[in-house]
């Protein structure tokens, strides 16, 4: 009885793990394009400690730009700001595109930059917010073994946005935003079975995917 229990919450939890909603807008100011040789580089905001891009974030993009059909040539976030240190710290990083010839201006700056390959800068923003939800749940261990019983949920919020700067240009050419909303789960028959919405993947693979057709597609 107790494990046909177990297999109806985990059926149940199945179906409303699929509870994700997701958008991708984007906004061309520029024609784009990207030939051999040319790189792209993700960056994490990081000016408001309460308001910025997870590592793990910037990470999945980069990774699933490396991936698939059309893939991008991406260098690594922390090897780029080592070499142009201290100009993209978080502290002294451009806070628009329009300080682009001005820095570089710069033959010192110049010259490192054009070590690294980078075409594209994609500057990204954004966090992904958990609510407390509701429900509640009870555990108990007796002389007969232990177990839990209940029901909780939570909400989860990923928003983003990437901002696309062209270094030869020095032209902001573009954002692209990627909103994903769901709801986790976790019902407790017995063993607690967490059923977790990948809002954060989501959003992820949403922007990756419209960031690779803005920047490969020339228009």
């Amino acid at each position: 009885m107790r494990y046909a229990r177990g297999l109806l919450a985990l059926a149940f939890g199945a179906l409303l793990a699929g509870c994700v909603t997701s958008q991708v807008e984007q906004v061309r100011q520029g024609t784009t394009g990207i030939s051999d040789g040319e790189a792209v580089v993700i960056l994490a905001r990081r000016h408001h400690s309460g308001h910025e891009a997870e590592s793990s974030f910037t990470e999945c993009i980069s990774e699933s730009l490396t991936s698939g059909a059309a893939p991008l040539d991406v260098r690594a976030e922390q090897a780029f700001v080592d070499t142009l240190f201290p100009w993209f710290e978080p502290r002294t990083a451009p806070l628009s595109a329009d300080t682009l010839p001005k820095l570089l201006g710069e033959p010192a700056i110049a010259e490192k930059l054009a070590g690294t390959g980078v075409r594209y800068i994609v500057w990204v923003d954004g966090m992904t917010e958990v609510s407390e939800g509701a429900g509640s749940m009870t555990c108990a261990v007796g002389p007969g073994g232990g177990g839990c019983f209940g029901f909780t949920w939570w909400d989860k919020d990923s928003q983003y946005e990437a901002s696309v700067w062209d270094l030869e240009t020095y032209e902001d050419v573009g954002r692209i935003s990627a909103a994903a909303q769901g709801t986790s789960y976790m019902p407790a028959v017995i063993v607690p079975i967490p059923l977790i919405a990948r809002t954060q993947a989501t959003a992820c693979k949403g922007l990756a995917d419209q960031l690779k057709d803005f920047l490969v597609v020339q228009q």
